[in-house]
This record gives structure tokens, sequence and C-alpha cells, in this order.
């Protein structure tokens, strides 16, 4: 977490995340919007990165390390709908997400 210069205790130090409530440090949010973007980046965009043009969503739970994270997508164009789950709890960790890309047309022959 300090690499990218977050210097809050709750995703490293005991006292603070027991403090916030949490039994273990949770995941930077940086860290789960990160992985809902390289799923959309492959999911919606055939895993090309400049085709991923925005992409906004609500923290609704915290993730933990280590958890596996699904993320579901609905496409309608150029606008992608999306929610993450943390797959161990069963749990929306992102949700509200809409994302926009670049659409590829195959030119007719």
């Amino acid at each position: 977490y300090r690499l990218n210069g977050d210097r809050n205790p709750v995703h490293a130090v005991p006292a603070a995340w027991r403090q916030a409530g949490f039994d273990q440090p949770i995941l930077h949010g940086l860290c789960s919007y990160g992985m809902a973007a390289r799923g959309l980046v492959k999911l919606a965009c055939g895993n090309d990165p400049a085709r991923l043009n925005s992409l906004a969503a609500r923290f609704s739970a915290p993730v933990y390390p280590g958890e596996t994270l699904v993320l579901s997508q609905w496409q309608d164009g150029a606008r992608v709908h999306f929610e993450m789950h943390a797959q161990e709890r069963g749990l929306k960790v992102l949700s509200h997400g809409v994302a926009t890309v670049a659409v590829t047309t195959v030119a007719a022959a």
C-alpha cells in the first residue's frame, strides 16, 4: 500500500483496522477498482486497454486480500454496466458500475 503513496493505516496496521471494525486489513479501493478495470478490458474491450474510455463504480463493501473477485457485466453498445462480488462471502463489493468503451466495427467485405 505504501508504494502508491497511501498512508492510511487501515490497510496495514492491525490496531487501525480493528478500530475501524475489521478483523483483518482491507484491500485498497484502488486495487479493487483496478481489478474491475482489468476485467472490463478483457471482457468488453478485447484485451485492448486503449478501448476503455471511462470507468465509475460505487464501493459497496470492503474487499479482503486473497478473496476471489467475480465481475459481471452487461454491455449496451459503448456503455457497459458492471458489478463485482467477493465470491467467498457472496457479497457485492462494487455496485452501480458504468464504463464506456470504444466500439469496434467490422468493415463489410
